[in-house]
């Protein structure tokens, strides 16, 4: 479910665990490109909000 970007609460909720660090402790391991796939994330939110500053400053 995490690989198919379910939300991991759904996942914790779906399993049963009584809370999202025991899913995430249990089966981040098997997303290796996690962090990779969130700098990617934050880095194209990043560029678009400095793109919408230097657009409202010039």
């Amino acid at each position: 479910m995490l690989a198919s970007n379910i939300h991991p609460k759904v996942v914790q909720e779906r399993l049963g665990h009584s809370s999202i660090a025991i899913t995430m402790d249990i089966y981040s391991h098997l997303m290796p490109n996690m962090q990779g796939e969130a700098a990617a994330a934050v880095d194209g939110v990043m560029r678009a909000a400095i793109k919408k500053r230097t657009d409202d400053v010039g």
